[in-house]
């Protein structure tokens, strides 16, 4: 697999992935994902992909077809007299497409992700994980992250 940031081109099959995942998470919390919807309209994924501080990567097969794709944010920590202030390279979302799982292509975005990071002068990789998606939660666990948080809610 080829992985490269987004171009333009690519805008099309980057919203089919991404309708790809809204639906597992409308399966999972339809009181707050629509289903039939993405994230992001094209107007707004022309704009992310020139942003430095939002790099969207993709993975290609040997075709040059887009399988998959990781949007990240660079973070700074806001400064506070409590913590130490350092960079962070935040996924926003990662997806591989369903027809290509189980070939690593997930494994490999993530590991591109780390570098980049590590080229950028992050201090660590993160992101968050819609509860009940355990499939998620079990690859990134096999990717060594760790729970460094949680965060809760109370439903009115």
């Amino acid at each position: 697999m080829n992985i490269r940031r987004a171009e333009t081109k690519d805008i099309d099959r980057i919203l089919e992935l991404l309708s790809q995942v809204l639906e597992i998470h409308a399966r999972i919390r339809p009181d707050i994902f629509i289903s039939g919807t993405t994230k992001y309209t094209k107007e707004e994924l022309s704009e992310i992909l020139i942003d430095d501080n939002r790099p969207v990567y993709v993975g290609t097969d040997d075709k040059g077809a887009v399988i998959g794709y990781a949007f990240c944010v660079l973070k700074e920590q806001p400064f506070t007299t409590t913590m130490v202030p350092f960079k962070s390279l935040y996924i926003d979302d990662l997806c591989v497409d369903e027809n290509a799982r189980g070939n690593h292509a997930g494994k490999e975005l993530f590991e591109f992700v780390k570098q980049e990071a590590k080229r950028l002068g992050c201090y660590e990789v993160n992101l968050n994980v819609w509860e009940g998606n355990e499939s998620a939660r079990a690859f990134y666990e096999r990717m060594g992250m760790k729970v460094k948080e949680t965060q809760m809610e109370f439903i009115l």
